[in-house]
């Protein structure tokens, strides 16, 4: 109930007139049975403006931590996500991750569509990062396709730090749905899974037209947050006189 409300009622046609989103491709989202939709990810606003345009309802697999915030906010926050149901995944990786994967399989056995960012997190500069192997998992055990889908704009709208977004225009853009039948039985073979989810991401880099990178984007933010310490603590330093004093 709370589903139809927040998509046709409220959350879909404030959405709708804050980003007047240009729609592309949408014919390629199966108007029944399972399917996993692929998205690179962009920002905070993915989660909300995709799901509100497609017909059919798209379950996301969500961060526990939204789940789980504290306060006011925090509740209203879970209380969103569960209403909408999204399922929390722990994404600390190991049995977590198998978890996580159980939970997509389980939308899919039930015919749903499944919407998963294969970079496992959103990218912190606008390009696109390498995927991780969990969609082609989900989509070799349970043999359903996957519909490539691109952001374009939502980085601009709403960069990681940004508290609103601004109102502009975005679009969504949906490939052809891509077949891996070729792969059944091969969920265990992880040179299968490499290859099946460089495709899917090379599908949506061309529906995007982003910069890719080949490494993942949990990572290179690791590293981008590292430098920036680094410099903050080497300006801090030369703030507090690290250089020669005064000449008398």
């Amino acid at each position: 109930m709370l589903y139809q409300v927040l998509k046709y009622l409220l959350l879909g046609p404030l959405l709708r007139l804050v980003f007047r989103p240009r729609i592309e491709g949408l014919e390629h989202v199966p108007e029944e049975g399972a399917a996993i939709i692929a998205s690179n990810h962009l920002s905070v606003v993915d989660s909300f403006v995709m799901p509100a345009i497609v017909p059919r309802r798209v379950t996301f697999l969500a961060k526990a931590e939204y789940f789980t915030g504290a306060g006011l906010k925090g509740r209203l926050t879970a209380a969103f996500f569960r209403g909408v149901g999204q399922i929390p995944v722990d994404r600390s990786g190991g049995r977590a991750s198998r978890a996580a994967l159980s939970s997509g399989l389980a939308v899919l056995r039930k015919g749903r569509l499944l919407g998963i960012y294969p970079e496992g997190t959103r990218s912190h500069d606008g390009r696109l990062y390498k995927g991780r192997t969990g969609v082609a998992s989900m989509a070799v055990t349970a043999g359903v396709p996957v519909v490539p889908c691109a952001m374009i704009g939502t980085f601009e709208a709403q960069p990681a730090g940004r508290r609103l977004p601004r109102a502009m225009r975005i679009t969504i853009r949906f490939g052809a749905p891509l077949d891996f039948s070729r792969y059944a039985g091969l969920a265990d073979e992880h040179i299968a899974l490499r290859a099946v989810t460089d495709e899917i991401m090379y599908a949506i880099l061309a529906l995007s037209g982003q910069e890719y990178v080949d490494t993942y984007a949990s990572e290179a933010k690791a590293e981008a947050q590292a430098q920036a310490r680094a410099q903050g603590r080497a300006q801090g330093r030369r703030g507090h006189g690290g250089g020669k004093g005064p000449a008398r």
